[in-house]
């Protein structure tokens, strides 16, 4: 009787985990994306972006394919014909370039055109999983093929990415072409191994042994990447091109720290922009203006080839500035 329960409680432990390790692998590489209407929502919300501004700007559809044969979808906003300067734009997780289009008046402001980008298995590009940068930071080394093949040898591009997008961007560091000036990260992860293991133990509590090892050879099994292949922060600490971080001070799904952590290990041009109350990826909700204010200040520094005029908002301490929330 006692041999008999002892196997039943056993399978039942195998069970849960079996379960628990396929569920881990989905969220973490098959989210249902956000719908057409669920990308505007928070934007319309805060009054940043709409729908009708979208599907009233004058874009072009243009795409690529990865070097693993994907087909990759964007949309060009060619506001400044002639102009060198490219902003490449990428959005998070189960999002798509609509998210995006929130910052493009903001680079257009200095005569960038703008390229938004479907990233792999969002939007209308094709993928199966997410790999986090693994494999994304190929599809930005191709969409930077992509602009120089069509807008010359001689455009300055800078990148901009959300959550996801700012880890890509981030991962994209490590195989820079020299034509990309600059890169900023709104609220991005550090380290996709720690930020697994935070929201496995604080926001889900569950234990991370052994789920943290099932869901990493899961990974490698079937999106052929482990989770130790995906690390931000040692592509930031290798490359001297300039960085911005921006993060809201109430983020709890990637927590703040993890900008600040990239921050202080990054050599070369640096800024870090902290929104006082913005939780994850709403930074630019809470504070546009403030937002705006930094990312115009680190574009003119950065593309006058002086630090001088970097620093924008009230500084705490040296390169990093910290905006409180507007009063409503």
């Amino acid at each position: 009787m006692t041999y008999t329960v002892v196997i039943i409680v056993v399978l039942i432990i195998l069970l849960t985990l079996s379960g628990l390790t396929r569920y881990g692998f989905r969220q973490i590489t098959q989210m249902r994306p956000q719908t057409y209407e669920g990308r505007f929502k928070f934007m319309e919300k805060t009054g940043v972006f709409s729908r009708e501004k979208f599907e009233a700007l004058i874009k072009k559809e243009v795409s690529v394919t990865s070097r693993d044969g994907l087909l990759l979808r964007g949309h060009v906003l060619e506001s400044h014909p002639g102009s060198p300067r490219w902003a490449i734009i990428v959005h998070g997780y189960t999002g798509a370039l609509e998210v995006s289009s929130q910052f493009a008046g903001m680079f257009e402001d200095k005569e960038f055109n703008v390229l938004l980008v479907d990233q792999r298995r969002h939007g209308r590009s094709q993928g199966r999983y997410t790999t986090y940068g693994f494999q994304e930071k190929y599809d930005i080394e191709v969409w930077v093929g992509w602009v120089r093949e069509h807008y010359g040898e001689d455009v300055l591009i800078g990148l901009h990415g959300q959550s996801m997008g700012g880890g890509t961007v981030l991962e994209y560091l490590s195989i820079a072409h020299p034509n990309v000036q600059f890169v900023i990260a709104d609220c991005p992860y550090s380290d996709l191994t720690e930020l697994i293991r935070y929201q496995l133990t604080v926001l889900n509590k569950l234990p991370a042994f052994p789920l943290m090892s099932l869901i990493d050879k899961r990974l490698e099994r079937k999106a052929g990447f482990r989770l130790d292949q995906v690390s931000p922060i040692r592509a930031v600490r290798q490359s001297l091109l300039p960085v911005l971080f921006i993060h809201g001070s109430a983020d709890t799904y990637v927590p703040t720290r993890m900008s600040r952590d990239m921050y202080d290990a990054k050599s070369g041009i640096r800024d870090l922009l902290i929104i006082d109350g913005a939780k994850h990826a709403k930074a630019y909700g809470v504070d546009p203006e403030g937002y705006t204010r930094k990312v115009h200040a680190f574009i003119d520094g950065v593309l006058e080839g002086s630090t001088s005029r970097i620093d924008a908002g009230q500084p705490t301490q040296s390169g990093i500035s910290i905006t409180s929330a507007p009063q409503h």
